[in-house]
């Protein structure tokens, strides 16, 4: 028991920095729901404009994603990790810094270059250093940073934005970036993970009718909850912070429940109830509307069963391609990011020609597409994955 104690001791302490720089991954995008206004006021631009910076962030770490893995496949994982998360400081410190929407945009996308070089990194190492048994607990831990970015970080980075200026909470997101980058060079070990160079082999998993099942439920679940989430604040009437804080504590009770989940029945069962749950909690946003109290516990609820879904989504991944666990997350968080995009844009311009009902009518009708094809795609749970000759378990 000791030694077991003490194993899952140094575990952590390994993770502990993937899941730090995940947090300002996290803060760093999802915070702009929160300072639409300040960024729309200061930089003279509509609010659906404004929002667009998340837009062109998910976009550009979609494409970027399974461009830069294979330029960077010979590097080993730690330096890939630290090279992602300076960019990701970099562009930060360059955003805060820009004085024009266009500059703007340019360094969004060379925050999102950063990434979309540490994010599927984190996870693919987090994987090869954890049990079969525990895969499901080790992976919700080091996604759990996006999910804590979204209950403490985006709160106070939009509290931020408010009292002092946006440009202040990109600052704040350069500063959680340097802990992280700091966290991963004093703690992470390397580890050897196969890693093909070259970009058409990167796609190759997507002639697998499995894989292809899991990318489109990834960009659907997030289409749907982020054509929400990205306007939030065209939403509700109430105080936004509060909304955002609730959304984001519910976030990571789900994330740190799903992982445990996950690993005791699997990830089939975990996907279709957080799936279903959450598309019925994106048709009662008005009714969250009526009170404070209400939209507090419909946030929370609504983050806790959106969150379910992370990291059994990923454990499926792993499942899906064993032998190819870094190209097979890659292509998932291309997934993920493609349905912000997808958000963004659709969002966007539901906004803007119907006003708030179109953006709920949207983001449940995207809900309800990623439960049907979900059910239709995902019949059955598959082999669990083998990450070394040694280590192998089935997964119910």
């Amino acid at each position: 028991m000791c030694v077991q104690l003490s194993w899952e001791a140094l575990l952590g302490t390994r993770l502990y920095p993937l899941a730090a720089g995940n947090f300002a991954i996290g803060t760093g995008m999802f915070v702009t729901a929160g300072l639409l206004p300040p960024i729309s006021a200061d930089l003279e631009i509509s609010t659906a404009a404004a929002g667009q910076l998340m837009t062109v962030f998910a976009l550009a770490y979609a494409v970027l994603s399974p461009l830069l893995a294979a330029v960077t496949a010979r590097l080993s994982r730690r330096t890939l990790l630290l090279t992602g998360m300076g960019v990701f400081v970099l562009g930060n410190a360059l955003t805060a810094l820009a004085p024009t929407y266009p500059l703007v945009m340019v360094t969004r996308v060379l925050a999102a270059a950063g990434a979309a070089m540490f994010t599927p990194t984190s996870s693919a190492v987090a994987s090869a250093l954890s049990a079969p048994e525990r895969r499901g607990r080790a992976l919700a831990l080091v996604m759990g940073g996006l999910s804590v970015s979204s209950a403490i970080g985006v709160p106070l980075g939009t509290w931020l934005g408010g009292a002092a200026d946006w440009r202040a909470t990109l600052w704040l997101v350069t500063g959680l970036g340097v802990v992280g980058l700091a966290g991963v060079a004093a703690l992470v070990p390397d580890v050897r993970i196969p890693v093909s160079g070259r970009l058409k082999e990167r796609f190759v998993p997507l002639a697998d009718r499995r894989v292809l099942a899991v990318l489109g439920t990834q960009l659907l679940v997030f289409a749907a909850g982020f054509t929400a989430y990205t306007y939030i604040g065209s939403l509700f009437d109430l105080p936004l912070p509060a909304v955002l804080w609730a959304w984001g504590l519910g976030g990571v009770v789900g994330n740190q429940l799903g992982g445990r989940l996950t690993d005791a029945y699997g990830p089939r069962r975990m996907i279709l109830a957080g799936l279903g749950a959450s598309t019925v909690f994106l048709a009662l946003v008005p009714v969250a509307n009526l009170a404070l109290p209400v939209a507090l516990v419909w946030a929370f609820l609504w983050g806790a069963l959106g969150w379910l879904i992370a990291p059994a989504q990923q454990f499926r991944t792993v499942a899906a391609l064993p032998d190819n666990v870094s190209v097979g997350l890659g292509l998932l968080s291309s997934a993920q990011y493609f349905g912000l995009f997808v958000a963004g844009l659709a969002g966007g311009a539901a906004l803007g020609w119907y006003g708030r009902t179109g953006v709920i009518v949207l983001s449940t009708g995207l809900g309800l597409a990623a439960l049907l094809f979900t059910l239709a795609t995902y019949r059955r749970a598959v082999a669990a994955p083998v990450i070394s000759s040694r280590e192998s378990s089935p997964v119910r």
